[in-house]
């Protein structure tokens, strides 16, 4: 049996911007330390949550009250805040993979059964501007006798596109050497986001958003060969990478090699129409710039491709609504309410009650 028990988001978009300076890559901690505790962290866990042998469930318990009560570690998310392990404790602030990395590395020495695990793509919703995003996203999963439980606190502000599958610590840390890569690309420092992506694909040469990410790097640079090479490996590690795509198409325009352009191009039709999230996004689209009728067309596609997701639902209703189409609204919004639990089954009951009273 798997329960939620707490929340976590990574975010590895390119467009993430850094609201503080970080380290040059020669202060980078090393792969070994990123997850070390600290002693006195250490000291504070045998302490606090260990002194009296709990059980497994207790453990995990008191593990979740301590990284976020003021009493505790009092862990504050902040977007930028990708920082190690100990760096995490002396500032008490995290963003997703840091909060990740944080429990997995306080779990393993409260001799909890833990393990990353990533979902390949997430749509999420940036709260502080409102912005969607596509990404990846971790989260842990850990046993406390027979159950287990999801770590991930943020699992209601994001739509998971596949089920999580365990990756291992390596790939973790790796990330966190990516998501500083994407700091330094932001800051128009080249070098020192290559230096970080080499770190990156020496702990994991297989990842195929790795290699994307690095041709970003060398095209921007301005080496644009380089950038092909990396596209076409991230392309052979995953040929329905889509951002390998975009920017080969966007390659080949640029050197103008207007057939390989419309091949990638071609490729990337294919994979998007098969993803609920490009569907997702492009009714969006449609939908703030008053193009109702595209607007239904597209929610209606990202339905179809992926029916158990009932905030697809609610939007089509609420497309439906704007529309002046009150009976689909009703049938869209019925599905999602079915589909949906807790407090937002709620809210949907309250939206249906509201409109059938029209």
């Amino acid at each position: 049996m798997r329960s939620r028990l707490v929340a976590m988001i990574l975010a590895l978009a390119l467009s993430i911007a850094p609201a503080f300076a970080q380290p040059a890559a020669s202060t980078v901690a090393a792969a070994d330390q990123v997850m070390a505790l600290p002693a006195p962290l250490r000291e504070r866990l045998h302490r606090e949550i260990l002194h009296d042998n709990p059980s497994a469930h207790d453990r995990l318990q008191r593990l979740g009250t301590f990284m976020f009560s003021p009493e505790g570690l009092g862990m504050t998310y902040v977007e930028t805040a990708n920082h190690t392990v100990a760096q995490a404790y002396e500032a008490r602030t995290a963003n997703c993979l840091t909060f990740t990395m944080l429990f997995l590395a306080l779990a393993k020495e409260a001799g909890l059964e833990a393990t990353p695990q990533e979902i390949g793509q997430i749509l999420g919703f940036r709260q502080a501007d409102g912005t969607l995003y596509l990404s990846n996203h971790v989260n842990a999963s850990v046993r406390a006798g027979v159950r287990k439980y999801t770590v991930d606190v943020a699992g209601d502000l994001i739509i998971p596109r596949d089920q999580p599958e365990p990756i291992t610590t390596t790939r973790l840390i790796a990330h966190y050497y990516n998501n500083l890569a994407v700091e330094r690309l932001a800051a128009a420092d080249y070098p020192g986001a290559l230096s970080l992506l080499d770190t990156a694909l020496t702990l994991d040469p297989g990842y195929a958003g790795f290699w994307s990410n690095a041709g970003v790097v060398r095209t921007r640079s301005g080496d644009l060969r380089g950038g092909e090479k990396a596209y076409r490996r991230a392309l052979a590690l995953d040929p329905a990478n889509a951002n390998a795509l975009f920017n080969l198409a966007g390659l080949a325009a640029r050197m103008g090699d207007r057939s390989l352009e419309a091949e990638y191009r071609q490729r990337l039709a294919k994979v998007q129409r098969n993803d609920p999230f490009h569907a997702f996004m492009q009714a969006v689209n449609a939908e703030n710039a008053g193009d109702l009728a595209r607007a239904i067309r597209e929610y209606r596609r990202a339905v179809d491709l992926q029916p158990q997701e009932h905030r697809f639902h609610s939007a089509l209703a609420n497309a439906y609504l704007k529309a002046g189409r009150i009976r689909a609204a009703v049938r869209s919004l019925t599905q999602a309410q079915a589909l949906s639990d807790g407090d937002t089954r709620a809210a949907y009951s309250e939206r249906l009650d509201a409109l059938r009273a029209r």
